[in-house]
């Protein structure tokens, strides 16, 4: 269906942070397939488990125990601090689950018409109650009636949420994302974090981050929560989880993590063996090579070299971002740096009308960094 405006290349093969197409052009990967390709592309590590896997076997359903399922839920138990995973097929779906716990979770309370607190500029998926909790428009056009439930809020504004909770009694959680990824890649306040979890906690809420885009080392943690020293209710996961077998998570903590019974949610791909080896190899990779510690420096070195080349430009509002997540706002529309950075062999996405996205795989090097300061710098002083 006509669904995508599609560039005008087809890949052919990929190796770390590069692309060659069919013609055998080579291109730097500025995008890691929109924050899912962390390790690069055809990591021999992941290459070689996903290979095993499917030759030993790919799908049981889940009417039978997983061990590659289990022992990936016990890996991201670890390394969240949350102890029990749902597992799907991709972000929004995750976001699905989140929103289905607290809506259950209200309902086993007592609140016969819960409502979720989401922020304007959010980005949580497509479907009917992802796109519903999703702040732009643009989204939501033509496919009303939205759901109700829904409560939305300016991101980065802890007094807009104090506001709601005043006048609606039907709160049960909040779903946020740590740093906005669709919307312009938006970081908010140091303490921001911090203090929807004060809320929650003050008022019974459930705290669920959709940390899709966000989390798997892109922010130089595991979980972009942790850069706040907090510990939520719930995680969503997907994009990078699984290096692109598709995989989602839903992550919840000691009272989210109950809430759901046999015959309340299901899956049936969710968790397959193919996608948890697919999972369990990168989770593996990332701590076997540091791939956090260089997202962190890697995503300094380019915001710093970006700042300084291109700072002073009056066309340029913001350079920011976290770790290897990185927006560069500009004063008008840019879509079409998208394609003369393709033309030059660089790939890169706008967002949001004006902001040029960089999201480049966590194994980069220096010197590849170097390219992307380079390029787009120059793509951007010529605009």
């Amino acid at each position: 269906m006509n669904t995508y405006s599609r560039l005008p290349v087809t890949f052919a093969k990929g190796e770390g942070v590069w692309l060659w197409d069919a013609q055998g052009k080579k291109y730097l990967d500025a995008l890691a397939g929109i924050a899912v390709c962390g390790i690069g592309h055809c990591h021999p590590k992941l290459v070689k488990a996903i290979s095993e896997q499917a030759g030993t076997l790919i799908h049981t359903s889940n009417l039978y125990h997983v061990d590659k399922q289990e022992k990936l839920a016990k890996k991201l138990a670890i390394l969240s601090g949350l102890n029990k995973s749902f597992f799907c097929n991709s972000g929004a779906e995750a976001n699905e689950t989140a929103i289905k716990l607290a809506r259950l979770y209200g309902h086993n309370r007592g609140i016969d018409q819960p409502t979720i607190i989401v922020m304007e500029n959010s980005f949580h998926g497509r479907t009917m109650a992802t796109l519903t909790a999703t702040g732009n428009r643009k989204v939501q056009a033509g496919f009303e009636p939205l759901l109700t439930g829904f409560a939305r809020v300016p991101f980065n504004d802890l007094d807009a949420i104090a506001q709601v909770s005043a006048h609606n009694k039907n709160v049960v959680a909040i779903l946020v994302e740590p740093y906005q990824g669709e919307g312009g890649v938006n970081v908010p306040q140091a303490n921001y974090l911090k203090g929807l979890r004060q809320i929650c906690d003050e008022n019974g809420w459930l705290l669920m981050l959709d940390e899709v885009q966000c989390g798997i080392g892109r922010s130089g943690k595991w979980f972009a929560f942790q850069n706040s020293e907090i510990a939520p209710d719930v995680i969503t996961l997907a994009k990078s989880l699984g290096s692109g077998v598709p995989i989602g998570a839903c992550i919840g903590g000691n009272v989210a993590g109950e809430i759901f019974k046999p015959g309340n949610h299901a899956s049936t791909f969710g968790g397959n063996p193919l996608a948890c080896s697919a999972a369990i190899t990168t989770l593996d990779i990332i701590e076997e090579e540091n791939l956090m510690r260089n997202a962190l420096e890697q995503g300094n070195f380019i915001q710093k070299n970006l700042l300084e080349q291109l700072g002073n430009l009056s066309h340029v509002t913001q350079i920011r971002g976290h770790g290897l997540m990185i927006g560069i706002e500009l004063t008008k529309p840019c879509g079409e740096l998208v394609k003369k950075a393709l033309e030059q062999g660089l790939l890169i996405n706008v967002t949001s009308n004006k902001i040029v996205r960089l999201l480049p795989p966590l194994v980069i090097k220096q010197n590849e960094s170097e390219q992307i300061i380079n390029m787009v710098s120059t793509l951007i002083k010529e605009f």
